[in-house]
């Protein structure tokens, strides 16, 4: 197949790029030649800008686009316009976010999504990210009705995850010492490697599927414990955890997902089914999933070749971390 992908150099653009060499799909890139222009240097890319001028890609023809870094409805409504004569069909990637309730386990393809009162607001925050997503699909099936794959991923890992909020977890256990754990160890996490994702996705073109699909984890599969456990096994580490109950994190304010990576308080109104998103539909279509080691390992072997001084985006301080440890020690 014929495959145009916007983005296509980072984290899951790069992975869907891989997956497709592996399948032997025809690829061209279409982005702004940015964010690692090297990365692969035997593949067509056309530079541009997508919210302003897509005419380098007129008069050619596609199977699929598939679309990984569309966030406001203007960029994607541009984009499907102009590629609705130029390919089969329109692949959007979007995200979990867009549900209005995850108060409860079991949120299936069907629920509702967030909305916005202003729906050309522009600027990207805990508020807006998902509702946005959401008329990000909404434009894409306007423009090319019954012709749109529509991609929900949770909280996607593994190598090349600027995000860094899993990348924390084999890379602090891995350093070592006395490790702060968040709240219970058996809680569970839902998450998915950007590597299983790529690979579905692509699965799914193949098949000429359209509609919407979740893609995450298996719910309860993995639990937080679990998981420290397996990065200890797999990096050797003598680490040892020290789990601090969520009583304590809230008295001392430490940030939710950002600075305290994979952990939402359970108090949250959005936290009972945040973990627990179905997957069924997904599961059923074919969606597998590699081991959580080899997960793991891939990660850290990743993050080993970072700077020394690099900034991580998301994860405790070395300074943050010892001062809560002693306050739990002492309280």
């Amino acid at each position: 197949m014929d495959i145009l992908i916007i983005g296509g150099t980072v984290f899951l653009g790069r992975a869907l790029v891989q997956a497709a060499q592996q399948a032997g799909h025809s690829l061209t890139l279409f982005n702004r030649g940015v964010s690692s222009p090297e990365a692969f240097p035997g593949i067509e890319t056309i530079i541009g800008e997508r919210s302003t001028d897509l005419s380098r890609l007129a008069g050619r023809r596609w199977d699929a686009v598939i679309d990984t870094c569309g966030y406001f409805p203007r960029q994607v409504r541009h984009s499907a316009q102009a590629l609705a004569e130029s390919v089969g069909r329109y692949v959007f990637i979007s995200s979990v976010s867009v549900y209005a309730d995850t108060s409860q386990p079991g949120v299936d393809e069907s629920g509702a999504v967030g909305t916005l009162q202003n729906e050309n607001v522009e600027e990207i925050t805990g508020e807006t990210y998902g509702p946005l997503k959401a008329l990000c699909e909404q434009a894409a099936e306007a423009e090319l009705p019954g012709r749109v794959l529509i991609i929900r991923p949770g909280l996607i890992v593994g190598p090349y995850d600027r995000s860094d909020r899993f990348t924390y977890w084999p890379w602090r256990v891995d350093c070592g010492g006395q490790v702060l754990a968040p709240g219970r160890p058996e809680r569970g996490l839902q998450f998915i490697d950007v590597r299983d994702l790529a690979e579905w996705t692509l699965a799914l073109i193949e098949q000429g599927a359209t509609g919407i699909y979740n893609a995450d984890g298996l719910p309860e599969n993995v639990s937080l414990g679990e998981l420290l456990e397996t990065c200890q096994e797999v990096s050797g580490s003598v680490s040892r955890f020290t789990w601090v109950d969520e009583a304590f994190l809230l008295e001392n304010q430490v940030g939710p997902w950002m600075e305290m990576p994979l952990w939402i308080p359970e108090s949250d109104p959005q936290a009972g089914g945040f973990f627990a998103i179905s997957v069924a539909k997904a599961a059923a279509s074919g969606l597998r999933y590699r081991p959580l080691r080899q997960t793991i390992a891939d990660t850290l072997s990743w993050a080993r070749t970072r700077p020394v001084d690099y900034k991580w985006r998301a994860g405790m301080s070395a300074a943050r971390e010892a001062e809560l440890l002693h306050l739990w020690e002492k309280r």
